[in-house]
């Protein structure tokens, strides 16, 4: 009843939207039972659109990291550079479905962190399918995972988004905060990272501070004996309303900073 009080008095005031919004899930993402013998973490990064930030891919590759990263039809397009870097190590990169055009899987407010929303469970379907289609064209494997643009959801799209066979990729720490954030910051945030941690962070954004904190903060996770992990390589658990068992590869044992080896397939 109370709650049906105040949105009576969202309504009377204008503001439903806002009710609504806070509905909306950011899901949780975490490693399931990771190694007890290292600090166990997935780092997953967002290419939304824009170029591609070499402080951070190039250091990668350096110094053997592997991400899961989150590409949108747009990124793919204007950065076929930073798409073959990707391609060309296997071995350290996952690469998943950010959508076709960065849109927010979202159906019941306007906007969402000043993005255009969905807006409808149809759009929904052809952000996501239209993303998940330009993956397998550039790397020819069918992507698991969708992570949107905010990584927030309302409650339809994200039945929606399973409907079509995908896990929803959340995380448990905020990185840069959409690379807002000045580079100490993000330094410390990441090298504070925790066993069974998912991160997010971005690579999408040379001109700002944000990635030089990134590869600041990996590199010191990584001296610290940090273990770095792909999310196909291990079991997660996601609360996203429902809580859900999403079950990886079983990874290799793997030096710190290294990526697990990729099973065979036919």
């Amino acid at each position: 009843m109370r709650l049906v009080r105040l949105l009576a008095v969202a309504v009377a005031l204008g503001l439903a939207p806002f009710a609504v919004q806070a509905a909306d899930v950011e899901p949780r993402l975490t490693i399931v039972a990771p190694d007890p013998s290292a600090r166990t973490v997935a780092l997953t990064l967002d290419a939304c659109s824009g170029a591609t930030d070499h402080r951070v891919l190039d250091m990668l590759v350096a110094d053997a990291i592997p991400a899961t990263v989150f590409v949108t039809h747009r990124w793919i397009r204007s950065n076929p550079a930073g798409l073959a870097t990707l391609k060309a190590h296997p071995e350290l990169f996952e690469i998943e479905n950010h959508g076709e055009n960065h849109v927010p899987a979202v159906t019941d407010v306007a906007q969402v962190f000043g993005l255009k929303t969905a807006g409808s469970l149809e759009a929904v379907r052809a952000e996501v399918a239209g993303g998940a289609a330009a993956v397998e064209a550039a790397t020819g494997v069918r992507p698991r995972w969708y992570r949107d643009a905010t990584a927030r959801y309302s409650r339809d799209a994200v039945a929606e988004i399973k409907a079509q066979g995908f896990a929803i990729a959340g995380y448990s720490l905020n990185a840069d905060m959409g690379a807002s954030l000045m580079a100490p910051t993000v330094a410390r945030r990441v090298a504070a990272a925790k066993s069974g941690d998912v991160i997010i962070a971005h690579m999408n954004q040379p001109g700002r501070a944000a990635g030089e904190g990134l590869a600041a903060g990996l590199r010191a996770l990584k001296a610290a004996g940090a273990r770095f992990v792909l999310l196909k390589d291990v079991e997660t658990r996601s609360e996203d309303g429902p809580e859900t068992t999403i079950a990886g590869r079983k990874a290799a044992p793997a030096l710190p900073g290294a990526a697990p080896k990729r099973a065979k397939t036919s």
